[in-house]
């Protein structure tokens, strides 16, 4: 369990120093609906975090809860779409209450890292998040696909933000067809 501990605490380290370096200011969206936000959001691509690597079928769902914490339930396959099932709970924290665009996600108490809503469609269909860092961001979906002239206007976004997009990496998504 130490080993477990050390390990992130020293993830979350290097995460903090990244997030050091010299970048301009990343702007977020105008505004974010938390309520129409909730729900389940299939992650299209990323530039994973090391419990991301092969993940498959990825899902974020957000609940938010009375006291305006959200709870965060991460699912995915590990390397395959029958691997073994991992899940994940971290906590989003709202920083920016007028835009409700900027938030402190943690996975690990007391370590918070910045997470910020970067893009969102009007229909609030897709939707990237970044960091500040630079270092990790996640583009998703409603729905556990997007149409690929979709994904190459946010893989333009992603590098306009400053982000190497040859890191960007497709999640693999297959569901059975909804009737």
């Amino acid at each position: 369990m130490f080993r477990i501990f050390r390990f992130l605490a020293l993830c979350w380290a290097a995460a903090l120093l990244a997030g050091c370096a010299n970048h301009p200011p990343m702007a977020t969206v105008d505004y974010v609906d938390l309520e129409k936000f909730m729900g389940d959001w299939y992650v299209i691509a990323n530039i994973p975090i090391f419990a991301e690597k092969g993940a498959h079928n990825a899902v974020e769902n957000y609940r938010l809860n009375e006291d305006g914490e959200i709870e965060v339930t991460f699912t995915f396959r590990a390397d395959a779409f029958d691997g073994k099932a991992k899940e994940y709970n971290p906590k989003g924290f709202v920083k920016d209450k007028q835009s409700n665009a900027l938030w402190d996600m943690q996975f690990l108490w007391p370590f918070k890292a910045d997470y910020r809503i970067v893009y969102l469609d009007d229909e609030y269909t897709q939707v990237i998040i970044a960091r500040r860092a630079r270092d990790y961001v996640w583009l998703m979906a409603r729905n556990p696909s997007i149409a690929e002239e979709d994904f190459k206007a946010h893989q333009q976004r992603i590098a306009e933000l400053g982000y190497d997009t040859e890191k960007l990496e497709r999640v693999p998504q297959r569901w059975p067809e909804k009737e």
